[in-house]
């Protein structure tokens, strides 16, 4: 038996169809390794019988470990605040639908024992939708090319992360995180494995687009500066064009005065055209005020419900 402890922190939210195959599949891999082992799962307030569940399990199972939040706080603060309790040597976010494959465990630990701090898994391919999927390699690569950190492309959170990492992490103390930009803010040493995402077995997806938009804007808001530099770029460059425009009308009408008529219509369309554009940076400025309003309420990444075998 390795001394070593390995965390494993699955976060779910009515998941009764997969938790059971999930805590299987796990534990099998983790006997067959070797290593001491804790499975934290963190429930986001279910409504179904996932928490029925995995107190059966955690009744049988003293390595299994249970948090019921007192509600739904989102799919980024819950797996955050679950690593954070963590024991571990290292830890690994291992999402209870399945479609990360968990057989990647044993190449996560292979190359965390040969010195790596991080490990993350990439997906090169996925079975889901093949318009979300090519939205989300859009997304991952506009937020490469903006953030000031290098990031991962199609990385999910799905990783590997050594006990110097978590604590790094607790130091932060951020209401409101986002997981997978601190890798490249912190620079550990990181080592990516590629595997092919598989379709979700069982259930639905609980995301939806405001959730999925959430993720996204907070991760630009988070490691981007891009999007407020573009509004100014953008109004600099709009205004000498207008003066542009302007300049070229007057000159236009002073020479042709009696048959030049300039019309309503390019007065109509420069309004609203200006109009959208003032909107969308409005919009993004008021992302970065709510990023900075969330970080002044220093309010709990979470509240429990309850905790099972963490006495254990």
């Amino acid at each position: 038996m390795n001394n070593k402890l390995i965390s494993i922190v699955t976060p779910c939210y009515n998941e009764e169809e997969n938790v059971v195959e999930v805590y299987n599949q796990t534990k099998k891999i983790l006997v067959e390794s070797g290593y001491k082992y804790e499975h934290i799962f963190i429930d986001n307030d279910s409504s179904d019988k996932t928490v029925v569940i995995l107190k059966e399990i955690a009744e049988n199972d003293k390595c299994v470990k249970i948090i019921v939040n007192a509600r739904n706080f989102g799919q980024l603060k819950s797996p955050y605040y679950a690593i954070l309790q963590t024991k571990g040597d290292a830890v690994i976010l291992l999402y209870a639908d399945l479609q990360d494959p968990p057989i990647l465990i044993k190449d996560f630990i292979k190359k965390w024992e040969d010195g790596y701090k991080i490990v993350v898994g990439v997906k090169k391919k996925s079975m889901e939708n093949p318009i979300m999927f090519a939205i989300r390699k859009l997304y991952y690569s506009l937020i490469k090319l903006m953030a000031e950190t290098e990031q991962i492309k199609n990385f999910n959170g799905f990783a590997l992360y050594d006990r110097q990492f978590i604590e790094t992490m607790r130091k932060i103390d951020d209401p409101d995180p986002y997981l997978r930009g601190l890798i490249s803010e912190f620079g550990f040493s990181c080592a990516k494995i590629e595997y092919t995402q598989f379709k979700r077995k069982n259930g639905k997806s609980k995301n939806n687009f405001y959730t999925l938009y959430d993720v996204a804007m907070l991760g630009f808001v988070n490691h981007s500066k891009v999007p407020l530099r573009l509004a100014v770029f953008i109004g600099f460059g709009m205004s000498i064009l207008s003066l542009i425009v302007g300049m070229v009308y007057l000159i236009y009408k002073l020479l042709y005065w009696d048959r030049f008529q300039a019309g309503l219509a390019p007065i109509t369309i420069g309004i609203f055209f200006f109009s959208s554009v003032q909107l969308f940076f409005v919009g993004i400025l008021g992302e970065y005020i709510g990023a900075i309003y969330t970080q002044v309420k220093r309010r709990p990444l979470v509240v429990e419900k309850e905790r099972i075998n963490f006495d254990k």
